[in-house]
């Protein structure tokens, strides 16, 4: 099945026969293929990735491949039957041009486009990758929260791109965030060619200003298209929100370079 538009390089499965004590599959297989069809079916270029593997009952086989695999469908074999609870796959999702809008824009952070999240200095209350998931937060627990600040500073998550872009609209979520959101945020943002991630952490404090402190409001969407520097195509984005506090979405608007 497809979980995404496409998955360029899964990486590790998870294969969880949790609660099936008597009538799991002994044994598992998993192939991947690169497929248009929605539904591949046997005449695909299915690839052996994991080979029959032993499973036991009521748990979670980890699976890591030797190197990540380009795919965008994967089909898991029982051996001979049985039940299995979930078929995790981890991987990188491969930027696809044609998700852009007739216009040619699309939300160049959206996990659903390629996004992710290289770092935050802090997730006590909410993951940082929730910034980037699909629709908005469903409570606030569905978006990214840091713990109150007791010292000086502010708080910081920095995004990859799904692609390099030209951003021309923010839209900032804090949504069901009505006593614990954010005074005023602030973006940064660069053209990365290749660093480590571990090295863009120090990198980012001294990355261009995107947008210049703005306030903040409880549980709404703050739309912004004016005030944003024109730094060219960028690739990753840094988040800063001061002191600290509760988002649920961060969109970065704007139309792919290449």
């Amino acid at each position: 099945g497809r979980d995404f538009p496409r998955c360029d390089s899964p990486s590790r499965f998870e294969i969880d026969t949790r609660h099936f004590t008597g009538n799991y599959p002994p044994a598992a297989s998993l192939e991947t293929c690169i497929s248009d069809a929605e539904v591949p079916g046997d005449e695909a270029d299915w690839v052996e990735v994991v080979p029959v593997t032993a499973l036991k009952g009521d748990d979670r086989l980890g699976l890591a491949l030797p190197a990540p695999v380009r795919a965008t469908h994967v089909r898991l074999h029982i051996y001979p039957d049985g039940g299995i609870a979930r078929l995790r796959v981890w991987g990188r999702i491969l930027f696809d041009p044609a998700m852009a809008g007739t216009d040619g824009r699309l939300d160049l952070a959206a996990m659903a486009h390629g996004g992710r999240v290289v770092a935050a200095n802090d997730a006590h209350f909410g993951a940082p990758d929730n910034l980037i998931a699909p629709g908005r937060g469903v409570d606030m627990g569905d978006g990214w929260e840091t713990r109150r600040r007791r010292e000086p500073g502010h708080d910081w998550a920095i995004l990859a791109l799904a692609c390099p872009g030209r951003i021309d609209e923010v839209i900032l979520d804090t949504a069901h965030f009505k006593g614990n959101y954010p005074d005023r945020f602030s973006l940064q943002a660069a053209m990365i060619d290749a660093a480590p991630d571990a090295l863009l952490v120090t990198q980012s404090q001294f990355w261009p200003t995107l947008l210049e402190p703005m306030s903040l409001g409880p549980d709404a969407e703050h739309r912004i298209t004016e005030g944003l520097a024109d730094l060219g195509p960028v690739s990753h984005v840094r988040l800063n929100i001061f002191p600290d506090g509760g988002v649920s979405r961060l969109r970065l608007l704007g139309r792919p370079y290449s």
